[in-house]
């Protein structure tokens, strides 16, 4: 029988019950996981179930044992599942302050605030998605911030004004879903009832606070925060447009390397590439391009190539 380290083999008996639509004997289990019961000897495997079992026992898996039919004739191992699996974790407002106060107190390092922040954030989603390891306030006020939270947990529908990243301004109506952190920056994502389709939209700018106007609709059932709001070196939201920036034949495989949605076009008669990259934020795609140094140049749009000069006269003024 081949050798099965103990941790593989109570996962895999957690996995089974789990899985198991009946309970199950011991024959059943032993049968079905040979690797781990199978001995010649049924008394020396029986000894190894049990000792199993009483350490998933001490580890709070509530096995059990049950009755494998209606006349309780034989019977068999269980593990509840709702018994085994946590409920949804749902907070007040008030305990969202608090929360948020303690995950901002200090580096990320501490274990506590780790464990803090993986109740804000959930792992794939929730009405907070944590994508990033920054400050979970950063740029935004924290009343701003909570009540945002307040309006994901419950489902509301709220309205607000707007400032897009090129600057135009408009009222939107929104059925609020979820928030996420992504690139240092809160996004609340949710349903836009006038252009019927879920959009993100950056906290930091809000140019009015939240108001209530009533009950909101609930997300798809395959709804995922992280899948409206996208990432990368130039800016975190949906690309409105794109920029075209030249990079040096030193640094062009550096620059595209692993940047989704860049197009690299024919080198230039000067051996420079000139790139089409996502455009969603003119200041984030600035930061990205003076990285490089002289060897990247904008070459479109001016507002783009205006910020890049304005951020190197500063620094040489400085």
């Amino acid at each position: 029988m081949p050798h099965v380290e103990p941790l593989e083999r109570l996962l895999n008996l957690v996995a089974l019950l789990l899985e198991a639509r009946t309970p199950m004997t011991f024959e059943q289990i032993r049968e079905t996981l040979p690797d781990a019961y199978g001995q010649q000897d049924k008394d020396s495997a029986k000894r190894m179930f049990e000792r199993d079992k009483d350490t998933l026992r001490d580890y709070g898996i509530p096995l059990e044992l049950v009755a494998t039919d209606i006349w309780e004739v034989e019977q068999g191992y269980t593990i509840p599942k709702d018994a085994y699996y946590l409920p949804e974790i749902a907070f007040t407002p008030e305990e969202l302050a608090a929360l948020f106060v303690a995950a901002q107190t200090g580096g990320g390092t501490d274990p506590a605030e780790q464990a803090v922040r993986k109740l804000l954030y959930g792992a794939d989603g929730g009405v907070l998605a944590g994508l990033a390891g920054g400050p979970l306030a950063s740029g935004t006020p924290g009343t701003l911030l909570l009540a945002a939270a307040d309006a994901a947990q419950r489902r509301r529908r709220v309205r607000f004004g707007y400032r897009n990243s090129q600057g135009a301004l408009s009222d939107r109506t929104v059925d609020v879903y979820a928030m996420l952190c992504r690139g240092g920056h809160w996004y609340l994502v949710g349903l836009d009832v006038e252009r019927e389709a879920v959009r993100a939209f950056r906290l930091s700018r809000l140019t009015s606070d939240l108001e209530d106007v009533g009950e909101g609709s609930d997300p798809p059932e395959t709804f995922r925060a992280a899948d409206h709001v996208l990432a990368g070196p130039w800016g975190v939201g949906a690309p409105s447009t794109s920029a075209v920036v030249a990079f040096a034949p030193e640094v062009v495989w550096w620059a595209t390397a692993g940047l989704a949605g860049a197009e690299a076009r024919e080198p230039r008669a000067d051996g420079w590439t000139e790139v089409a990259v996502p455009l969603a934020d003119v200041a984030d795609l600035a930061g990205w391009v003076l990285q490089f140094g002289p060897d990247a140049i904008v070459v479109a749009p001016a507002e783009l190539r205006d910020e890049v000069v304005s951020r190197l006269e500063a620094i040489r003024a400085g």
